[in-house]
């Protein structure tokens, strides 16, 4: 019934952690982009990079997809939010889209970034917007990887994401500005939340989903029971 696009990266660990635990394993087989997922609601499901599974679903080539919240700003796609699902690469938590600067700038916040200043980034539509907020003018420079290496030498400043920042310490880095806060995120194309049965089967998802979330750091019990007692049971 519901296609699914799920991440690549670093995401991929966490989400199939996650899936596994919920009782939907993702089993992967020699055609690693095409698992199967042990679950009668899902019937199709592709590991794509990030950055391009929002515009996916937002085009109808997937029902659902989980994404970081960065790359559904970045591409403007426009979905559904389904479920906000705190996790990243390490574990719990989110990830924090930054303006950092070399060690000894004088800047101490994007409003004294200069005009003209070259920003180097991966998300060049989120941070053009944000310094057109502040009404500064800015060359933005759309970056390949290894975006901390271009600083100062070629750029006056980056912006990245970043948990805990030390990546961007070792690199004579500090942390000046947080644009947004990211969280991964379940959503749906809008097509497939406007079909009854679909969303049905959507909500039963996300249902399992927040559970594993909701019960880690508790005690999680999985089992088994015979449909003629699970009243008393919950009971």
């Amino acid at each position: 019934m519901l296609s699914i696009a799920l991440p690549k990266g670093s995401l991929e660990e966490q989400t199939l952690l996650l899936f596994s635990q919920a009782d939907m394993e993702v089993k992967k087989s020699s055609r690693a982009y095409n698992p199967e997922i042990d679950d009668p609601r899902i019937t199709r499901a592709k590991i794509l990079r990030p950055q391009e599974i929002p515009l996916y679903v937002q085009d109808g080539h997937f029902d659902l997809g989980i994404s970081g919240h960065d790359w559904v700003r970045e591409s403007g796609a426009d979905v559904v939010e389904v479920a906000e699902l705190p996790y990243a690469k390490t574990g719990a938590g989110v990830v924090h889209m930054v303006l950092a600067v070399p060690e000894d700038s004088p800047v101490q916040s994007a409003k004294d970034i200069a005009p003209g200043s070259n920003i180097t980034t991966e998300f060049p539509k989120v941070t053009k917007q944000f310094f057109d907020d502040l009404g500064i003018k800015v060359k933005v420079h759309f970056s390949y990887g290894a975006t901390e290496a271009k600083v100062p030498e070629l750029m006056d400043a980056l912006v990245d994401l970043t948990e805990t920042g030390s990546t961007l310490r070792r690199n004579g880095l500090r942390i000046a500005d947080t644009i947004l806060t990211s969280t991964t995120r379940l959503f749906a194309s809008k097509e497939a939340w406007a079909d009854p049965e679909k969303r049905s089967a959507i909500e039963e998802v996300r249902t399992l989903l927040l559970g594993v979330i909701e019960a880690r750091g508790r005690v999680l019990i999985s089992m088994n029971v015979p449909e003629a007692k699970l009243e008393a049971l919950v009971a």
